[in-house]
């Protein structure tokens, strides 16, 4: 299995084709970059921005440049001795548009009687599939059924077309409707009365069986040509959570494709391990994110902000419970539905509602995405043991539920759980419950625990050593297409944990000036505010509209309250042409920017040498101050980081300052030197300073004595109010002769260098031996 020296995250799209990418190869060479990791490739919907809504596994996506120009860029990678690695849509497939999929057209024209019936996870017990697509202005759809008509052997509603299946066109619309395979009805019944499992909440995305041997051969098997004949290198596998036995279908690829890299989108909780025996290298790096950004946020923060963010007394345990319990029963009610049913089958004289209450208490209470079973009946244990703690009338039914699942791991009613628990946790915590408690947003991130504020030295070091150990070949990352925030706006913010005073005055006067209107968003959008700044109205605008609608309190997707969220919407106008409080928030945000810079430097510095397959997110290698999606979607700049590179290669000694050259260099250098000499990023040893302001450093060696030295600086603002670094001095590993930073040049002349001595101009330091040394 080998793994790449580092990846580089390219989001093809509108903005970016892989003709593009072409192109861009002698720029990820130079930056020092092991391979290409791309998003999804295979033909996606018309127009689709990401990729993830997959329409035909057979082909090559056109709209990104076709079959013709992915060979183009294989090969030139493959010249280039870049790695190539490609992502995999292995759950679900887009089914917006009937036409532009094969399969799912297919489907709705013959329903159970399709070859692809069974490729879709569609309970044809009960009638006719229901399409959610009809308009509805309360009557139920009734008026858009008014609204089909016939054309080119298609039911065709507005922009949608829905083949008839043979010999059934003749006759009213009404007629015709009624004798196909599916049903089209209002989009209001998609939360309840599917009849197909979907991704989530999206009806548009339509799951897979991916279990049967015939469709996991069908969905990859273009993807795998490509390993066979050497074009790709690596696999990132999509959500494979929402799989009825993730377990076997990574046996399956691995047998498929023994020698690529493979890892997976698993979010994993705190101290929450891959299962074992898992044949893959590891997970995308969430774990890692959470790890690296959290050691620095000073955990001394937290009361203040909370106070400021009204928040005293309201427990985050509390909000997550009640975002949970909102998502089960309002957005996932089809998928408790499903194990409801096979509740009854197990427990028939069970009252109907216990069944539904112990159902969807079982859900709200997992603690962690999914088991996967029979490993990791801890998570359906602790779930069990919550759930009837808090609800102990069910205790019987939910023991009972336990007990089948755990007798027959692979049986219905065990995968129906599984599958649904992981739905209820990303959408009630990462997409609810993280945009409703916001004391310090740069802690609500996919994959971080909000209820820890922090991480220390020593719990970075513990993970690092495990990594190293038990998962080498791991991807680490610290932004991707779907983190909440860039890890730039994260390392902003992170200083308010040091400044919850200075931070909290201001909120209190500038919320009061121009107030948004919603406490619970107000302290979230003053910290996007701060932390995205320099950004236009436009872009603010847009972004808060998405979380007011994902914060599902005052509006949501399909209920929107046009008068609030003409409120929300119109405050980033407001408050920018504010002229005196625009000044003060670009001095406070000059105040944070520098101690940001050290923040995002420390965090680029660790996580690139630390252990693991470093990931870069395409732009991030300068400053990236993105939203959410679709803001990190935004075209990047490659011009400016080719001529900043060439100019750092030429020997410019870049400043920390707005260029976000600073971070170039940082990161082409520990690339390089990954990509070069790869034996010295082996081991993992902390590092640790002496002196007083030694918890201001962060570092560890590897390689051995001779390895390398990375160190950071940490929780800046403390730093410098203690007076810098003063007599605070770091003993470095093995014969102290010969060590220098390659990021600056400079040599190390003591086997206990001041610290102050090593950060003369940068507030990290990579330290290698000298060739010869």
């Amino acid at each position: 299995m080998a793994a790449p020296t580092s990846t580089y995250r390219l989001q093809f799209g509108p903005h970016l084709g892989l003709p593009d990418a072409v192109a861009l190869t002698d720029y990820l060479v130079d930056l020092g970059v092991g391979a290409l990791y791309a998003s999804p490739l295979l033909a996606a919907a018309p127009g689709s921005t990401h990729g993830y809504d997959l329409v035909d596994p057979t082909r090559a996506d056109r709209g990104r440049g076709g079959e013709r120009a992915r060979l183009a860029l294989a090969r030139r990678l493959a010249e280039a001795g870049l790695g190539f690695v490609v992502d995999v849509v292995c759950n679900h497939m887009g089914v917006a548009d009937a036409a532009a999929n094969p399969w799912w057209s297919d489907v709705l024209r013959h329903g159970p009687e399709s070859r692809y019936a069974r490729f879709f996870d569609v309970d044809w017990s009960a009638g006719p599939l229901l399409l959610p697509v009809l308009g509805d202005d309360g009557d139920g759809g009734a008026a858009a059924e008014g609204e089909l008509k016939l054309a080119d052997d298609s039911l065709v509603y507005h922009e949608h077309r829905f083949p008839l299946a043979p010999g059934t066109g003749h006759g009213t619309v009404a007629q015709v409707h009624g004798r196909q395979h599916y049903r089209l009805v209002s989009w209001r019944r998609g939360a309840a009365d599917l009849t197909y499992r979907r991704f989530f909440n999206i009806d548009t995305l339509a799951c897979l069986r991916t279990e049967d041997p015939e469709v996991f051969g069908a969905l990859h098997a273009e993807t795998l040509r490509w390993v066979r004949e050497g074009q790709v290198t690596g696999l990132r596998v999509d959500h494979p959570d929402g799989l009825a036995d993730p377990s076997e279908y990574l046996r399956r690829l691995r047998a498929a494709a023994p020698a690529a890299w493979i890892v997976v989108e698993k979010v994993l909780g705190v101290g929450e391990e891959l299962p074992a025996g898992w044949p893959v290298d590891g997970t995308t790096g969430y774990d890692a994110l959470a790890e690296i950004s959290g050691v620095f946020v000073a955990p001394a923060g937290r009361q203040r902000l909370t106070e400021a963010a009204g928040l005293t007394g309201t427990a985050l345990a509390d909000v997550v419970r009640e975002a949970r319990e909102q998502v089960v029963a309002t957005m996932l009610v089809a998928e408790a539905r499903r194990v409801e049913a096979l509740v009854a089958a197990l427990l028939p004289r069970c009252p109907a509602a216990e069944r539904a209450d112990a159902v969807r208490a079982l859900l709200v209470e997992f603690p962690v995405y999914r088991s996967y079973l029979p490993q990791h009946r801890w998570a359906l244990d602790e779930a069990v043991e919550r759930a009837a703690r808090r609800r102990p009338a069910l205790r019987e039914i939910l023991t009972a539920v336990r007990d089948e699942m755990v007798a027959r791991p692979t049986g219905p009613l065990a995968v129906r759980v599984q599958q649904a628990t992981g739905p209820v946790m990303a959408k009630g915590v990462e997409d609810t419950a993280i945009y409703r408690h916001n004391s310090l947003v740069a802690v609500n991130e996919v994959g971080v625990d909000p209820g820890r504020f922090g991480v220390s030295p020593g719990e970075l070091h513990a993970a690092n050593a495990v990594r190293e150990a038990g998962w080498p070949a791991t991807m680490t990352t610290l932004s991707t297409h779907d983190t909440k925030r860039s890890e730039d706006v994260r390392a902003r913010l992170a200083v308010l944990s040091e400044l919850p005073e200075a931070y909290a005055e201001r909120f209190r006067r500038w919320s009061a000036r121009q107030p948004l209107g919603d406490p619970l968003l107000e302290p979230l959008a003053w910290q996007t505010l701060l932390g995205a700044w320099p950004i236009g109205p436009e872009r603010l605008s847009a972004y808060l509209l998405k979380v007011a609608r994902e914060t599902r309190v005052r509006t949501n997707w399909h209920d929107p309250d046009l008068d609030y969220e003409d409120g929300v919407t119109s405050w980033p106008a407001r408050v920018l042409a504010d002229g005196s409080l625009t000044a003060e928030v670009r001095a406070f945000v000059d105040r944070i920017a520098a101690p940001g810079w050290s923040n995002s430097l420390g965090q680029k510095l660790l996580q690139l040498a630390g252990p693991g397959v470093p990931d870069v997110y395409q732009g991030t290698e300068l400053w990236d101050y993105s939203l959410v999606d679709p803001d990190n979607r935004r075209p990047v700049d490659f011009a400016a980081r080719r001529r900043l590179l060439a100019e750092i290669d030429a020997g410019r000694t870049p400043r920390v300052d707005d260029t976000g050259a600073a971070k170039l260099l940082v990161t082409s250098r520990v690339l390089r030197l990954r990509r070069d000499s790869p034996r010295l990023f082996r081991g993992y040893r902390p590092v640790r300073a002496e002196g007083g302001a030694a918890e201001h450093l962060i570092g560890f060696s590897r390689g051995g004595d001779d390895g390398v030295v990375a160190l950071a600086t940490r929780l800046p603002v403390g730093l410098a109010e203690r007076g810098g670094w003063a007599d605070t001095v770091v003993p470095l590993p093995g014969d102290a002769d010969g060590w220098v930073d390659v990021l600056t040049g400079a040599p190390v002349r003591s086997s206990a260098p001041r610290v102050e001595d090593l950060f003369g101009r940068l507030p990290v330091a990579l330290l290698v031996k000298k060739r010869g040394s």
